[in-house]
């Protein structure tokens, strides 16, 4: 049985927390204002770059007025050293791989804006095995609206049910207004504890995800 799975990128497939933190005090350098802690800036993370810019302006009492300017240089920096220290999870190219091999068809629904997003799936050697990549300025809104996640699933040729796969609450919340089925992560960038986010079901290794996914396929099917 097959599948359309749409995943999440950051705290899901790759660990790029390093990279993205080292962007934002890359930022807060220029402006004359100490690093943050990368625990601090994790928890600014999940809805987006001008979002985690945002959060960092707040909490370092800087102007809002300066808001561009600051995501612009947070963007330029990332985009200069995007992949220095992020990292893929164990086991996800041999989980991508059998997904593949089962029929799926696989997209990213991302909140990265889309050509860093598309840089770090090259750059370490994921892309061939999405269909679609869809990032966070890549349309007019973003997750958790659930029009992010449709037009992801609208990009490609479908293949049986829908599902996706994720780390955050933003994706539980994106998942839940989709009505589809969300796979949840949990050594990803979760603020809250798991029982607190809906889920359909969960994994912290990526070996168990096709079985879960072939789990619930025969349940839909026995449910049809």
């Amino acid at each position: 049985m097959s599948a359309t799975i749409m995943f999440d990128l950051d705290g899901t497939l790759v660990d790029s927390l390093p990279d993205i933190a080292a962007a934002a005090n890359r930022m807060l350098q220029d402006v004359r204002v100490a690093a943050l802690p990368q625990d601090i800036i994790k928890t600014f993370v999940g809805n987006g770059l001008p979002k985690l810019v945002e959060r960092v302006i707040h909490h370092c009492d800087l102007p809002m007025s300066d808001h561009a300017d600051l995501t612009a240089r947070t963007l330029a920096h990332y985009n200069a050293a995007s992949c220095d220290q992020t990292v893929v999870y164990p086991g996800v190219p041999q989980a991508l791989g059998r997904l593949r091999g089962m029929g799926c068809v696989l997209g990213v629904c991302t909140n990265k804006p889309e050509t860093p997003a598309r840089h770090v799936l090259e750059a370490l050697n994921l892309a061939h095995y999405f269909d679609c990549v869809l990032g966070g300025d890549s349309l007019n809104t973003r997750k958790p609206d659930p029009g992010h996640l449709e037009a992801s699933f609208a990009a490609v040729s479908p293949a049986g049910p829908r599902l996706f796969v994720g780390d955050s609450e933003v994706d539980a919340e994106t998942a839940r207004r989709a009505q589809v089925p969300f796979l949840l992560f949990t050594r990803g960038y979760r603020k809250t504890p798991i029982d607190q986010i809906p889920h359909t079901t969960r994994y912290d290794d990526w070996d168990s995800l096709p079985t879960l996914v072939t789990e619930l396929l025969h349940l839909k099917g026995e449910a049809v």
